[in-house]
C-alpha cells in the first residue's frame, strides 16, 4: 500500500516551535509556528500545537493524508519518543511527547534529539549531502550537536548521544541550565554571546554601539548587527566566542575525524564574523594528524528547514503496518 502523500516535521526550540507539512519530494507545503516559551503546561502546550496545527492540515486535504509525525526536540530521545530533562525548555523531567502527540492527532509520532533532526536533514537535503561523516552544530537558545559516523547517527546505549553543548569548555565557569558549569553551551550560544556581550560592557569602559541597548535587552542579533558594522567590542565577542567554539570542535575531531563541521541556527547567520575565528582556532589547535581535513559549511536550508525535513524523515520512517 503506498504511504499517504505528507508527514508533519516538528523543530522544537527554546523559544519558538516551527511546525511543518511535508510532501515527499521533501517541500514544506504548509507551516505555521507556535510559541515555546512561556508554555509552561505540557497539556496546555501540545493542545495549542494541535489548535494550530489543524487548520494547516485540512489545507492538504486532512488527517487521512498524513502518514505519520517526527519532532526534533533538545534532549530528545530516539528510543522512547521522550524529551529528558532539557535545560532549556519550560518543562522539567520526562515528557513523552511523542506519545501525547499520538493520542491527540491518531498517528505515529517519532522524536528524536533536535540536533540529530537538523542533521538528518542537512545529509539529505544540504551541505552534507553524500557525506558519511560529519558533526552538525546547531547554535540557537543552546548548543546542540548531531554526529554522524559512517553514514550512521550516534545514538548511543540510551538514545542520548552527542551532547557537545555540554561539554566544559571552562573550569568552573558560567552556570548552565544543565546544572554543571563551562559548558560549551553557556558561550558559544545566542544566549551565551549576549551574556558575553553585557559582561564587555559592564566591566570594561570601552567604546561600542551596544552600549546604546539596555543591558538587559542585548541580543545576539544586536552584537552581530554592530560587529557588521565595524564595531571593535562587537567583534571581539565574535573573536572570543569563535575560539571556544573553534578549539571545541578541535577536540571533537579527535573523536570523529569528521569531513565536515556544519553550523545551523541563529548565529551561524553572522557568516564570516563567526566563522573566520571558529576556523582559525581551529587550525592553531587541531591534531596535526586531521589538519586540513575538515570543511567549515553553514547549514544550506534556511531558517527551521533543516531541522523541520530532518525531523520529517522520521515521520517517512515509519512503516504502513504501525
Amino acid at each position: 500500500m503506498e504511504k499517504k502523500p505528507y508527514v508533519i516535521g516538528l523543530d522544537l526550540g527554546g523559544t519558538n516551535s516551527e511546525f511543518g507539512i511535508v510532501d515527499k519530494n521533501a517541500n514544506i507545503v504548509a507551516s505555521v509556528r507556535v510559541k515555546t516559551a512561556g508554555h509552561g503546561d505540557i497539556n496546555q502546550y501540545v493542545d495549542d500545537c494541535v489548535a494550530a496545527l489543524k487548520p494547516i492540515i485540512e489545507e492538504v486535504g486532512g488527517i487521512g493524508k498524513i502518514h505519520a509525525m517526527g519532532i526534533g526536540a533538545p534532549n530528545g530521545n530516539y528510543y522512547n519518543g521522550c524529551i529528558e530533562f532539557a535545560p532549556n525548555l519550560p518543562w522539567k523531567g520526562k515528557i513523552p511527547l511523542a506519545q501525547m502527540f499520538a493520542e491527540r492527532l491518531g498517528i505515529p509520532v517519532r522524536l528524536t534529539n533536535d540536533a540529530n533532526a537538523a542533521a538528518m536533514g542537512e545529509m539529505q537535503y544540504g551541505a552534507a549531502r553524500g557525506m558519511q561523516n560529519f558533526i552538525m552544530i546547531t547554535l540557537g537558545t543552546g548548543v546542540g550537536s548531531g554526529i554522524v559516523v559512517n553514514g550512521q547517527m550516534v545514538l548511543g546505549c540510551d538514545g542520548m548521544a552527542g551532547e557537545l553543548g555540554h561539554v566544559i569548555v571552562e573550569h568552573n565557569g558560567r552556570q548552565c541550565g544543565c546544572g554543571r558549569k563551562g559548558c560549551l553551551e553557556t558561550y558559544c550560544s545566542a544566549t551565551g554571546v549576549a551574556r558575553t556581550a553585557r559582561e564587555l560592557i559592564e566591566h570594561t569602559d570601552k567604546a561600542t554601539i551596544l552600549r546604546d541597548i539596555p543591558l538587559d535587552k542585548i541580543e545576539s542579533k544586536d552584537v552581530a548587527i554592530a560587529a557588521s558594522q565595524g564595531d571593535a567590542v562587537a567583534k571581539e565577542i565574535f573573536e572570543e566566542t569563535g575560539r571556544i567554539l573553534g578549539e571545541a570542535c578541535a577536540n571533537f575531531a579527535a573523536f570523529s575525524s569528521p569531513e565536515a563541521f556544519v553550523f545551523f541556527g541563529g548565529l551561524a547567520k553572522a557568516g564570516d564574523l563567526i566563522m573566520d575565528p571558529i576556523k582559525r582556532a581551529y587550525d592553531a589547535t587541531v591534531l596535526r594528524v586531521f589538519r586540513d581535513k575538515a570543511k567549515f559549511l553553514v547549514s544550506e536550508l534556511d531558517g527551521a528547514g533543516a531541522a523541520v525535513l530532518g525531523a520529517s524523515a522520521l515521520g517517512w520512517e515509519v512503516k504502513d503496518e504501525e
